[in-house]
C-alpha cells in the first residue's frame, strides 16, 4: 500500500477538482464522456460533485451507516445554470477537504470497504478525483497531467478495491481473476521504482511491486499506465507498450470493470 499523508489527499480533492473544473468551464455539458458512454459532462461533473459531499456528510456526522443522498445537504445544484455547476462544485470540494482536515485520518465512520475511517474517505475521494478529472480533460478535449506519486497510488488503491471485490465473493467479473501461471507486469517508463506484478492464482490474485517477467507486460509513462489501468485510455494506445499476451491484459481490464 501506498498512502500518502491525509494532509496530501485533502490538498488533492481541491486541487483536482479546480483542474476538472477547469476542463469543464466552456465545454460542452452535454458532450458525451467517452470513457462514460452513459453520461454526460453534465452527468459526471454532478456525480463527481455529489460523491465529494456525501463523503462530507459521512465524516461531518461521523456516521455508523450509510448515508441516504436524500439526507445530504445540497447534493446536487440548483439548476442548468453552468456558473452555480461550477461553484457548486467548487464548494463541495473545499467543504469535503475542510471535514477530513478537522476530522484527521483515524476517525471511524461508515465506509463500504475493510477499512472504516476517515482516512480511507480522503484517499478515495482524492482518487475518485484524479480519475473523473481525466474523464473531464478527454470530454474536453484538453491537457491532462498528474503527479507521479498520486498516479501511482492510483494504480494501488484499485488494485486493493478490485482484491476486496473479489474477496467478499459479490462480484462475478472479480471472481474470475484467477487461473495460477498467468501474470501481468506494469513498467512505468519515467519513474523509477513504479512497478507491479499481478499474479494469478487459483484462489485469486495477488499483487508486489517488482521487476519480473511476466506473461504480459504494461509499458509506458505512469500517468499513461494509470489511465489504462482505470480504462480511460486503450492499451492499443500509441503512448504504451503492450509485449506478450495482449489477451490476458484485455482479461483483466474487462473484469475489473464495475468502478
Amino acid at each position: 500500500m501506498s498512502l500518502l499523508p491525509h494532509e496530501r489527499y485533502c490538498d488533492e480533492i481541491v486541487l483536482r477538482t479546480e483542474a476538472l473544473r477547469a476542463a469543464v468551464r466552456g465545454a460542452d455539458l452535454d458532450a458525451t464522456v467517452p470513457t462514460c458512454p452513459e453520461w454526460t459532462l453534465r452527468d459526471l461533473a454532478v456525480h463527481v460533485g455529489g460523491a465529494h459531499r456525501w463523503a462530507a456528510e459521512i465524516v461531518r456526522t461521523r456516521a455508523t451507516e450509510a448515508v441516504p443522498e436524500e439526507k445530504v445537504p445540497h447534493f446536487t445544484p440548483d439548476g442548468d445554470d453552468p456558473a452555480v455547476l461550477d461553484a457548486w462544485l467548487a464548494e463541495g470540494a473545499t467543504l469535503t477537504a475542510g471535514a477530513l482536515r478537522e476530522a484527521g485520518p483515524g476517525l471511524k465512520v461508515w465506509s463500504w470497504f475493510r477499512d472504516n475511517s476517515t482516512g480511507f474517505w480522503a484517499r478515495r475521494m482524492a482518487i475518485e478525483t484524479v480519475v473523473h478529472q481525466a474523464d473531464a480533460a478527454l470530454t474536453a478535449k484538453v491537457p491532462y497531467a498528474m503527479a507521479a506519486d498520486l498516479a501511482a497510488d492510483t494504480i494501488d488503491e484499485w488494485l486493493e478495491i478490485v482484491a476486496f471485490a473479489q474477496a467478499a465473493g459479490d462480484d462475478r467479473e472479480a471472481a474470475e481473476l484467477r487461473g495460477a501461471g498467468r501474470s501481468i507486469h506494469l513498467h512505468a517508463t519515467d519513474t523509477p521504482g513504479a512497478e507491479w506484478l499481478i499474479e494469478f492464482g487459483e484462489d485469486g490474485f495477488t499483487w508486489r511491486r517488482a521487476h519480473e517477467k511476466a506473461t504480459v507486460a504494461l509499458r509506458g509513462p505512469l500517468t499513461d499506465l494509470m489511465l489504462v489501468f482505470n480504462r480511460r485510455l486503450a492499451p492499443d494506445s500509441d503512448r504504451v507498450e503492450v509485449l506478450g499476451d495482449a489477451a490476458l491484459l484485455d482479461f483483466w481490464l474487462a473484469r475489473s470493470s464495475f468502478g
